[in-house]
């Protein structure tokens, strides 16, 4: 079901597109991304290192809720193999979760404690959408112009400031140390403080990061700035795993080119070719050879 509905995004989304882009040549294109300097694709580089590097404290902050211990590198191998398949394939949860079965059953986790650890690294990723969301808003009110008449500026900066209220009503609940939630044998445990610091510092880097990639490979010439750019990324990033598309394919360019009017289209898409050669492409091949290495360690083992 999924795989359907990720392909009719893709369709969707490529149709309006090209709608969009009806104007623009591959020659211009082309020249656009020829203009990305070098000091663009090293810092696009160095962004993608740090947001794999907090895509991989996801995992090290949710075993540490679970009170799990496994090696870091075994964990920070699986996180990077996680995150790149499922960004490319889709629906990323249901992708992310066999990975994350098959590497961390491997390491004596039951079923149940990997799913707790795999909802918990999505709530980690929400949160820090949520956090840097209210910021945002907060700070430019005014960027749910770029998307049409959604909400008025005060509206706008109330929202901030829920979206911040509801992050500092987490922080609080951790710090009055809530009583654990029972369903029959099931227990849901409350973060702990430290924990809850680690997820408000790693999630909202990783974010950031990605954002980098983008930022940093679009030129001078129009650009609203780098907290403009972010909030753009957040919502298109969103939209595109929200929409179960491979790759957010499509999802991604098309709100990514309605959010920032003011530049021009082939600078834009140019931009996005970096992000998914560094985010994407780059890790999804990496990663193949990552789960090829694991499988056979596995057999050489005797285990299946």
């Amino acid at each position: 079901m999924w795989a359907v509905v990720g392909l009719l995004a893709v369709a969707f989304s490529i149709y309006l597109l090209t709608r969009e882009l009806r104007g623009l040549s591959i020659e211009a294109f082309k020249d656009s991304l020829a203009a990305i300097p070098l000091r663009g694709w090293l810092l696009s580089g160095a962004s993608t290192l740090v947001a794999y590097a907090a895509l991989a404290g996801y995992d090290h902050v949710a075993l540490l809720h679970l009170r799990k211990r496994v090696n870091w590198i075994f964990i920070s191998l699986c996180s990077f193999t996680t995150y790149a398949l499922s960004h490319n394939i889709g629906a990323s949860v249901i992708s992310g979760a066999v990975v994350r079965y098959r590497a961390y059953s491997s390491k004596g986790l039951t079923a149940t404690e990997i799913g707790v650890l795999i909802a918990f690294c999505s709530f980690t990723f929400a949160l820090g959408v949520i956090l840097l969301s209210g910021i945002i808003l907060v700070l430019h009110p005014d960027i749910t112009d770029r998307f049409g008449d959604v909400l008025p500026v005060a509206a706008s900066t109330t929202t901030g400031v829920l979206l911040l209220a509801l992050v500092a009503l987490y922080i609080l609940g951790s710090w009055l140390g809530l009583r654990p939630l029972r369903i029959k044998s099931f227990e849901l445990s409350y973060p702990r403080l430290p924990v809850v610091g680690r997820q408000l510092l790693i999630a909202p880097i990783e974010s950031a990061a990605a954002a980098g990639i983008v930022y940093f490979a679009l030129p001078e010439v129009g650009n609203p700035g780098y907290l403009v750019v972010l909030g753009v990324f957040l919502v298109s990033f969103s939209v595109a795993l929200l929409s179960h598309a491979p790759g957010g394919l499509g999802v991604l360019e098309l709100v990514f080119i309605t959010g920032l009017p003011e530049m021009n289209q082939a600078d834009v898409l140019a931009a996005l070719l970096v992000f998914r050669m560094f985010y994407l492409i780059i890790p999804f091949i990496l990663s193949l050879g990552v789960i090829l290495g694991f499988e056979r360690s596995q057999y050489a083992r005797g285990e299946t």
